[in-house]
């Protein structure tokens, strides 16, 4: 990579931020598609992200992404936000319009277009979430935008999700939600109600982790998702195949939020495929 005086900055915000696979995913598409373009980390600590936000007028970065734990609290120094990110209370990706930051968030169109691609759109499917954090809502609306028949949002703190339940019936308010606990006769009941399952809690990230749900209520026929992508077979995934069910990790989310931002950014139709060996060659070299 060439880096000029008319090179354009894009960058990640986070706290850490030195874990992410964006900048290899990114920087691999401006290359392939010869765009004078790189993608750099920025670590920012919370209590400095007023300045941060500041800062990136004057120094001309031309487009952002905020991962944790921005993505709520950037929205208060931002001067607009897409309809999506104002549903979902956060936002993932910014773009400098010409001293404006506009905000975005491409998580959720990431998640249902990775399910297109396995051949498991969530239109008229009903869909059990495990989790009601920023993931969830992410999840919950945009498949609740693409046609989702039902949906059972599952948490330990049964009064977040019912939170999540409240905020989304605000939006959709025709749409069947309900809630329910992590226990496992809790567990048992509503997995036997839907046609596909999607994890979007931390457990599973560590190798030692249990599934989130037992592998006995897991049937053929269900469609599981696990938004973990490192490891890429998990204990519920590993369930879900010797269960005989369709199952995807989080690595097809990780791209397609990508590949939205980048167009987002570019104007330009991202190398999906490009920035997904690159993704995986870093994660399984």
């Amino acid at each position: 990579m060439k880096i000029t005086g008319n090179t354009k900055v894009i960058g990640i915000i986070g706290w850490p931020v030195s874990h992410s696979l964006s900048p290899v995913m990114h920087n691999a598409a401006f290359e392939h598609l010869g765009l004078d373009y790189c993608y750099v980390p920025f670590a920012i600590k919370p209590e400095c992200l007023k300045e941060a936000m500041e800062a990136v007028p004057a120094l001309n970065i031309v487009g952002l992404n905020v991962t944790v734990p921005h993505k709520e609290k950037v929205l208060k120094y931002i001067s607009e936000f897409s309809e999506e990110s104002g549903m979902i209370g956060a936002v993932n990706t910014l773009k400098l319009e010409g001293n404006r930051l506009i905000g975005y968030n491409t998580d959720g169109i990431g998640f249902t277009n990775s399910l297109k691609e396995a051949g498991y759109p969530v239109a008229k499917h009903s869909l059990l979430i495990l989790g009601s954090g920023g993931a969830a809502k992410a999840v919950a609306f945009q498949s609740a935008a693409e046609g989702v028949k039902e949906i059972i949002i599952a948490n330990r703190t049964v009064s977040k999700a019912l939170s999540l339940k409240n905020q989304m019936k605000e939006y959709f308010p025709l749409l069947k939600i309900d809630v329910t606990g992590l226990s496992y006769d809790e567990l048992k009941v509503v997995t036997d109600m839907v046609d596909s399952v999607v994890n979007t809690t931390s457990v599973g990230l560590d190798k030692g982790d249990a599934s989130p749900i037992p592998g006995e209520f897991l049937h053929k026929g269900l469609f599981v998702c696990d938004l973990i992508y490192n490891p890429s077979e998990t204990k519920l995934l590993k369930y879900a195949k010797e269960a005989g069910c369709r199952y995807v990790n989080g690595l097809g989310m990780l791209i397609h939020q990508g590949a939205a931002s980048f167009r987002i950014w570019t104007g330009i139709e991202p190398p999906v495929e490009v920035m997904r060996q690159a993704v995986e060659s870093t994660l399984f070299p």
